[in-house]
């Protein structure tokens, strides 16, 4: 029997079953949701059998038959491996969209600041940016790679770490200035605090409250202050003066260095249980465009490692 090229139709019925919904694999494939339904009506039409139930008025999702779930995993790796090989047929090449996933507080405090130099050393390469909070599919997205925040594990995805890091508490040189008895770990329990929720909930990153156990102040209590669920702000939040944030090194290194932000209490470290890391399918990491990008990369880490010391204030009236 002859094999008509069904491709398309393929990926709408993929797509649809995914979402179970027309109009979210419209939005995914960048078609109409009629357009949608119709290629998955020919599939059907050729098949001679529905692929999804049928019959119910307001049904809220689409629902595949039995059929169609277990012909799904063997499409999905099918179309997965179409990708893959389509992307092999380009590996002579440079050229082309390098799609890289990062948190939004990321890209704006790490990522951006420095991605003219990549650009300038691989001009033919066009990075895009899929800035997100949450993990995201790097299948049906079609992400190169990434840099995530985390433990290190991520089903399907090889990791490796970029860069640990440590916590601190920062204020704006004015507060400093403003608030002399800032002295010693204790005094912060007088301050406003501002807290970052940007990895609430995940084991390892530390809060303000084991910051003071691991700087003498155990029973602290720590209610008064700001949340921010997003880093760079709780950073911005701190520079305008508005108390003193837990900042984290990768990000607020380029803020300190400026005099945005000065260290306060140095001498007291506490690394996070979390680390950066590169991540990308390790069936893609021979693909030359990703292979640059890494490469590039993990050079800036270790230049921003070779520099790392920050500037700090003391405590106001130290050595008087």
């Amino acid at each position: 029997m002859k094999s008509p090229v069904h491709l398309n139709a393929l990926r709408a019925f993929e797509s649809s079953a995914r979402h179970q919904s027309f109009s979210a694999a419209a939005l995914e494939l960048n078609v109409t949701p009629a357009a949608v339904g119709q290629l998955v009506r020919t599939l059907e039409d050729w098949l001679g059998t529905p692929l999804f139930l049928r019959g119910r008025s307001g049904r809220a999702r689409l629902v595949p038959t039995e059929a169609a779930e277990r012909a799904l995993p063997d499409i999905r790796a099918g179309l997965d491996r179409l990708a893959l090989g389509i992307e092999r047929l380009r590996e002579g090449s440079l050229s082309g969209i390098l799609t890289v996933t990062v948190s939004p507080a990321f890209a704006a405090k790490w990522l951006l600041p420095r991605i003219d130099r990549f650009q300038a050393a691989w001009p033919d390469t066009d990075v895009r940016l899929d800035t997100n909070h949450k993990s995201v599919d790097f299948v049906t997205q079609r992400i190169d790679i990434g840099v995530r925040y985390g433990a290190g594990r991520w089903p399907g995805l090889t990791a490796e770490k970029l860069m640990d890091e440590e916590v601190y508490p920062v204020c704006s040189p004015d507060l400093l200035r403003e608030h002399e008895r800032l002295r010693q770990p204790g005094d912060l329990t007088r301050e406003t605090l501002i807290h970052d929720l940007s990895m609430d909930g995940h084991a390892g990153f530390p809060t303000w409250e084991s910051w003071m156990t691991h700087a003498g102040v155990p029973d602290a209590v720590l209610t008064r202050g700001m949340r921010i669920n997003n880093s760079a702000a709780v950073l911005q939040a701190a520079v305008e003066g508005h108390g003193v944030a837990l900042a984290r090194s990768v990000m607020a290194r380029s803020d300190l260095k400026s005099g945005r932000l000065v260290r306060l209490f140095p001498d007291v470290h506490v690394l996070s249980g979390l680390a950066y890391y590169v991540v990308y399918r390790p069936e893609c990491e021979n693909l030359p465009r990703l292979k640059a990008f890494r490469e590039w990369i993990f050079a800036e880490a270790h230049r921003d490692s070779e520099d790392h010391a920050m500037p700090s204030i003391p405590p106001p009236n130290e050595g008087l």
